[in-house]
């Protein structure tokens, strides 16, 4: 079985032509407000790809459907999900339907058929929950053509985006500063995926606070969001020397890391203090209760409404960090520097 060759976008014209993607808007929407020689350029790579506008696509910005498409990770993580929850109920109370399409990766075949899907469907505008660093090169073809707001941090929007984000790094600021605060000097850091934005900020975060503080950075644990992936770095911490704590970038990966240290007969916080980051639901049933960094999803999943329907109505709306805030709980505590052993946690304590 053949695969259709791709439809050459905007991008590939973009880079052909070499110039922005908004001057390829421009050439399309005004190109007498582009030079006459950089005009031609596009114009030439235009001819020789042979891209054809999407129509779909320019229907948009000459009738309006009231539905809004929305992409998110098919992963299930608790972040994207409840950002997704936010983002529908915020819609209904706004009048607007919403399409929401998940994604097993980022592929351009499967990213071109979501995009299909809500051009087919009119969507007014389209909204990406945390983004992937290949997701964001699959966008720009859309890029200047169908309002986008994009549910990340540390992500340099295009010509029509808007980026709507919880602050990742001062997320993991907060949580690193706090295990200074209580004495730890030894901070290890469980990352996420590194082609998430997100976890790109928080490990920015984590680096930022140790180096302000002089403190020695160590090499950054790999996981993927899941507990399984936190029971591996727990695994490899105890193979290779255990820090004084530890900021996770969830608290899936927190739960695996604590059960890797429980299981070897670590106590935390006893030896160890944990941090992670989204307070999920269950994160203050965790043996210890965890302390996490909580995600205000409601307000993102408002915001990013709000910052779309100001794109598809032509109001100027900036880029948006929300400010998160740190739920302390028992898993963290003062690290005695006497060297005195702690005592391990207890449900009783």
């Amino acid at each position: 079985m053949t695969t259709a060759p791709r439809r050459p976008g905007m991008a590939d014209v973009a880079r052909a032509a070499g110039v922005s993607h908004q001057t390829v808007s421009r050439v399309l929407n005004q190109p007498d407000s582009v030079a006459p020689g950089t005009r031609e350029r596009v114009q030439q790579a235009i001819s020789e790809l042979g891209y054809r506008r999407n129509m779909g696509a320019r229907a948009l910005a000459t009738s309006r459907s009231r539905i809004l498409g929305v992409i998110v990770d098919q992963g299930g993580y608790y972040g994207p999900s409840q950002t997704s929850s936010s983002i529908q109920m915020a819609a209904r109370e706004q009048g607007y339907a919403t399409l929401v399409a998940a994604i097993r990766d980022t592929s351009q075949a499967e990213i071109q058929q979501v995009l299909d899907l809500f051009l087919d469907h009119r969507v007014d505008g389209i909204i990406v929950i945390a983004p992937q660093v290949q997701l964001m090169d699959r966008l720009t073809v859309l890029a200047g053509e169908v309002p986008q707001v994009l549910v990340a941090d540390g992500v340099e929007p295009l010509e029509g985006m808007l980026t709507v984000s919880v602050d990742q790094h001062a997320a993991a600021v907060m949580a690193t500063n706090h295990l200074i605060e209580l004495g730890h000097r030894d901070i290890a850091h469980l990352r996420g995926p590194v082609t998430w934005f997100d976890a790109l900020e928080r490990e920015r975060g984590w680096r930022d606070a140790m180096t302000a503080e002089g403190l020695p950075v160590r090499d950054v644990l790999d996981g993927d969001w899941s507990a399984e992936s936190g029971h591996r770095a727990g695994v490899a911490l105890l193979e290779g020397g255990l820090p004084e704590a530890v900021v996770s970038a969830n608290d899936q990966m927190a739960l695996g890391l604590m059960s890797a240290l429980h299981d070897a007969g670590v106590s935390v916080p006893g030896q160890v203090s944990v941090v992670g980051h989204d307070d999920s639901p269950g994160a203050s049933y965790f043996l210890p209760p965890l302390t996490s960094v909580r995600q205000p999803f409601e307000k993102l999943g408002e915001a990013c409404v709000e910052g779309l329907i100001g794109l598809i109505t032509d109001v100027p709306i900036q880029p948006v960090r929300i400010t998160p805030e740190l739920k302390v709980r028992k898993s963290t505590e003062h690290w005695d520097m006497t060297g005195k052993p702690r005592l391990a946690y207890s449900k009783t304590t």
